[in-house]
This record gives structure tokens, sequence and C-alpha cells, in this order.
């Protein structure tokens, strides 16, 4: 029987067999979601000139000195210069151009007084307060200068990043390309969502699950259905999926140590098994390793390598096994430039016992409370306990030399949401 490695061990050995997609070229608005593939640098100013950041009044600084509201500063006024409109008045001692927020700030004006602080007529004001030079002016380049970084490769492409990219004049960005992922699961126990439950058969919600994973990521799942326990239909499911040109295989099930357990087996046959235990739970029988694909052209024929990551079939199993090992392998595809959740320092509310030497992922609902985090256990911890993840919003880890836990233990929490 495979020893079982540790997680670090099989962390290692999945990303050392993957390596950032090419890249494309796609509208702005299509890069939401995406990792860029390039340095993004400012080309302009932002903003590009300097502009009222209120309703007022634009003035000489000077003039408003002393001003109260028993000794008022009296300018006058030379017009309205609302948003997208340039003066042209200079503004001298003793003028004033009533100006509108976002309004480029009038040559000779030093300051803005905010209408709040004075009272006008049509061609007077009168400036209750004193304000310092450069009040309420937003200068040239305050957010970006030209020829700054504003994104670097491997950047998500968030709505925030839109719109800076947007504010530079970006009409296409380059992203990395989205991973096509394969995703089949195993067993006769298993029926479509639309089927009615019969006895000895439950849905198969791992492969919605973990298609919802990937697509969360940014990758586009390849939804292959389900394969039978046995070993034909297994081998034509697989080999169907590698047509579909993909960049790794997920199956979820038939990788244990049972009869039917046939998923192992066939990517022995067909291709190379790395391992297929890792010290883990939920999630010890996990298996990787690779498939190669031919590829016939005009001239010459081709070969690549498919990685395949065999999921275990319990559907907490499945999810927290993706989130290891599926997750980062997407992202270093990706090109993204951190593959790690978050994780935080908590203080773990509930007792676990009975805990075995393999390194545990408890599922938690994390809290800020006082000055601290709290992790609360989401219920029972069974591997096919559904549920348990929903009410997630974390995992706390438990090492493996740690035999229990008691209620007011700190433990370290990566945080899912």
């Amino acid at each position: 029987m495979s020893p079982m490695i540790s997680v670090e061990e099989a962390r290692e050995h999945v990303l050392a067999a993957f390596r950032p997609l090419e890249t494309e070229r796609v509208a702005l608005l299509e890069s939401l979601g995406r990792m860029l593939a390039e340095d993004i640098e400012a080309g302009v100013d932002i903003p590009p000139y300097a502009n009222s950041s209120m309703d007022g009044y634009a003035v000489v600084a000077s003039d408003t000195r002393g001003a109260n509201l028993r000794s008022p500063r009296r300018l006058q006024v030379l017009g309205d210069l609302p948003a997208g409109y340039v003066s042209k008045e200079q503004v001298t001692s003793g003028l004033a151009i009533r100006i509108m927020t976002g309004a480029p700030v009038p040559p000779g004006a030093d300051a803005v007084v905010r209408v709040e602080d004075t009272q006008s007529t049509a061609q007077w004001v009168d400036v209750f307060t004193e304000v310092p030079t450069g009040q309420f002016i937003r200068p040239a380049g305050e957010d970006v200068t030209t020829g700054t970084r504003v994104l670097s490769k491997g950047t998500l492409v968030r709505p925030q990043e839109i719109g800076m990219l947007a504010s530079l004049g970006c009409t296409h960005i380059e992203v990395t390309r989205r991973p096509r992922v394969a995703i089949l699961a195993t067993g006769d126990e298993l029926l479509d969502i639309d089927q009615p439950l019969t006895p000895g058969k439950t849905r198969n919600a791992n492969s919605y699950s973990n298609a919802a994973q990937v697509s969360h990521l940014g990758g586009t799942p390849i939804a292959l259905g389900i394969a039978r326990d046995c070993i034909e239909d297994l081998t034509a499911k697989i080999q169907s999926g590698l047509s579909h040109n993909v960049d790794l295989f997920l199956t979820s099930g038939g990788v244990s140590v049972g009869d039917f357990d046939l998923v192992k087996d066939v990517l022995a046959a067909e291709g190379d098994i790395d391992f297929w235990r890792v010290r883990m739970k939920p999630g010890k029988p996990l298996a990787f390793g690779s498939i190669s694909v031919a590829k016939d052209n005009s001239e010459t024929r081709t070969s690549r390598t498919v990685p395949i990551l065999g999921l275990p079939g319990n559907p907490v199993s499945a999810m927290i096994s993706f989130e290891m090992f599926a997750r980062p392998a997407i992202l270093t595809m990706l090109g993204a430039r951190e593959l790690e959740r978050q994780t935080v320092d908590a203080i773990l509310i509930d007792e676990i016992k009975h805990k075995d030497d393999r390194r545990h992922f408890v599922r938690v609902r994390l809290e800020w409370t006082g000055n601290a985090y709290h992790a609360h256990l989401t219920g029972k911890q069974g591997s096919g306990i559904l549920s348990s993840m929903v009410k997630s919003n974390a995992l706390a880890i438990i090492p493996e030399d740690w035999s229990a836990v008691r209620p007011g233990t700190r433990v370290k929490v990566m945080v899912l949401d």
C-alpha cells in the first residue's frame, strides 16, 4: 500500500506539474475576474489637471486672510465654471469664479472656498472663512502620475481595477487564458440532480460544487457527468474528457482502497500515478498523476501531458481537497502572484476529541469578538456533512501531532470568505 505523504509534499508534487498558461488580449470588461498578464504603467496623470473637490468659489487664498462671520471678505464674481469646461478668465486679487466639483481650477486661483462658507449675489460673494493655499484643490497627478506602475502582472482584475484601467484609457487588456478543467464524478450510486432518488442512490453534488469552485477561480469547467464503477466506462469517460483540450482533469470518488475504487487503477494503466494518500482529514484518499495525449497535425505527431487529480468521493473531502490542491494549481495556471489563502490566529471555542495523527481541517465560523478572532465549529465534522461547509467561512488547521484540542486553544485558521 502506498505510504501517506504530508500535505506539503503533496502540494509540491502537484504544483510542479503546472505553469502559467498562454495569454490573450480581451476587451476591458471581459478582463473582470482574470489575471493580468502585463504590467500597466500610467500614460497620463490622474487627474489630468488640478480641479476643485468642492462646489464653491475659486479664489486667491491671500484674499481670505482674516475672514470670519463678523468681518467677511467681499470678492467680485467673474462667472460660473461647471465641470467639463475650462475658464478663459484669470483670477487675480479681489476676484473669484463660482466653481463646481471636478471643474479645472482657473488660472491664478490657488484655493477654493466652500459654498457653505459664503453668501453671494450674481456679482459679489462674501467669504466668511479664511482658507489656506491649496484648500479643496486636487492637484494634477494626485492619484497617479505619468510613468508610474499602476498594476502588476499577476494582479486579479476586480471592479476597482476595471475603473483604474478605464481611467487610463485601456480598451483591451492582456490576461492569462482561462484554464479548462474537466470534471468527472464516479460511482454506481450517483444520480444526476434532476433524477428522482431511489434506494441506495444519492445525487451528484461533487461535480457541481467542484465546477463552481473552478468557475469562482476564473477557470472554465468542462462537465463530463458520471462514470460508472467499471474500468471500461471510466476509461472511456477519461479519454472523452481529454479530447476537450483540458489543462487539468478532476475526478471525484474511486480513489480509496475498495474493490470498486478504480480511478487510481485506470490512472496507473493509462498514464502515471504519483501518489494517492495524503496525511490529512478529510481528504486522505487523493490520487495525482498524469496522462499523455497525442496531438496530430498535417506533418507531425506530438503529445502533451494532462495532470489528473483524483479527489475523494465524500462531498466535504472533495471540496477541501480541491481547496488544498486544485485551487493553487489553477491559480498557478492563471499566473497569480499569491496562491495561499489568508490565515489568522483564532481562539477555538469548541472541543475537538479523539484526533488521529493526520492534519485536520475543521469547518468553523470565524468571528471577531472583542479583540480577537473566535472560531466556532459548524456542527458535525464528518466528511459527508456538506452542511458543515455551508455554515463555515473558514477552516481551522489542527496539526498532525495534536491529540486533542480544548476550548480556548489558539489555532491557525484559513479564511475562505
